[in-house]
């Protein structure tokens, strides 16, 4: 019989929780005597992981934020490196968080344990050189995009494409009926999700916006009706402030319920990020706006190399869904490019649905199946 593994895991946030407590599931159904440590959420503990601190406290935004909190982090990691090294886990695995991973993963390789990083960095996109540090560190990256794959491939670094965990939980077919019963919505009404995203920054930059396109549009099909989810209490105040001087716009705060307003809708108004990949797997017709600060923009244009925002337009490689940047983004340019998809947004659904399905690869199963295959288990 072979000796059980030790398994290290680090997550630095709730979508790293989700990842990690499939994978460990998964890795536990080959490996029933499977031991695991290192740091996760609720989702991870309940699959068996001893967390040697609260994931929270790597869980950090903003750069002012993580500046503050520096010297703890750093601290945090040096430990963690230092009990990782004594402990000789059979395999390290950072998920996502690579500001924090990349460099345990450099320094236990050195030092000769098996290191596998879940959930590339957008280096295709920008600080492309960060590819020879993972190059350095890593002996196997898990990549949830087939894009991403390509790219360490042309980099020399070992690379297996597991495919999107959404992609298996979001059904190829979706009525829009249930979902609009759930929301109270009418049947026969044509309904827009506007979803300017989750974090505060976005929707001061994005919420005017997407409410004042929301105004022309029904000066265009005046029985439009609008549903806008709130990721948490902070947004939906940001919102109800935003709406108070039109109380009579037929527009609704939700609370939370993203995907269920996805499931229901017409057509996404939607920032570009994490969300427009699951506007595209609820096979909804999108239209994409981003606006930053001047100088961030700015330096961006500067940096980055890729020549799409939104993950639909990568995962095709062409310009699927309308993209509007900075000033392009006005009221008029994305209310006709939303009334273009209300027509007939046939073209963008039907590739959705081909897309949806290269993404639908069982991916902890996956996942698991590289891991042990690097640690000669497969």
């Amino acid at each position: 019989m072979p000796q059980p593994l030790k398994i290290a895991l680090v997550a630095g946030e709730a979508s790293g929780d989700i990842l990690g407590a499939g994978l460990m599931q998964a890795l536990h159904r080959h490996c029933p005597h499977v031991e695991f440590i290192g740091v996760g959420g609720p989702l991870m503990e309940a699959q068996g992981l001893a967390s040697y601190f609260p994931m929270e406290r790597l869980s950090i935004m903003g750069l002012v934020e993580v500046v503050g909190r520096l010297p703890e982090l750093l601290s945090r990691r040096k430990r963690l490196i230092a009990t990782l090294k004594q402990q000789r886990p059979d395999v390290f695995i950072g998920i996502d968080a690579p500001d924090f991973n990349l460099n345990i993963e450099l320094q236990l390789r050195e030092a000769g344990i098996k290191t596998v990083h879940y959930v590339s960095p957008s280096v295709w996109a920008w600080r492309q050189k960060r590819v020879f540090k993972i190059r350095q560190g890593c002996d196997l990256m898990l990549t949830l995009l087939p894009f991403e794959a390509q790219f360490y491939q042309k980099h020399q670094v070992p690379v297996l494409f597991v495919g999107h965990p959404l992609a298996d939980s979001v059904a190829m077919d979706n009525d829009t009926l249930p979902a609009r019963e759930r929301l109270s919505l009418p049947a026969d009404a044509q309904v827009v999700a506007l979803l300017p995203g989750s974090r505060g920054g976005e929707v001061a930059k994005l919420g005017a916006l997407f409410v004042d396109t929301a105004r022309y549009l029904l000066s265009e099909k005046p029985h439009l009706r609008f549903i806008i989810p709130a990721a948490n209490q902070a947004r939906r105040q940001q919102l109800e402030a935003i709406l108070a001087p039109m109380p009579n716009l037929p527009i609704e705060i939700l609370d939370g319920q993203s995907q269920t307003a996805l499931q229901a809708c017409d057509a996404v108004l939607i920032a570009s990020g994490t969300a427009t990949l699951e506007a595209m797997l609820f096979k909804k017709p999108m239209v994409v706006a981003y606006k930053l600060a001047p100088l961030s923009h700015w330096l961006l244009k500067k940096m980055v190399k890729s020549p799409y925002i939104s993950l639909p337009n990568l995962l095709a490689a062409e310009m699927l869904v309308p993209e509007f940047i900075q000033e392009a983004a006005t009221p008029e340019a994305l209310g006709q490019a939303v009334l273009e998809q209300l027509r007939d947004g046939s073209q963008q659904t039907q590739r959705f649905a081909q897309l949806h399905e290269s993404l639908r690869c069982d991916a902890s199963e996956r996942a698991a199946q590289g891991v042990l295959q690097l640690l000669g288990r497969s």
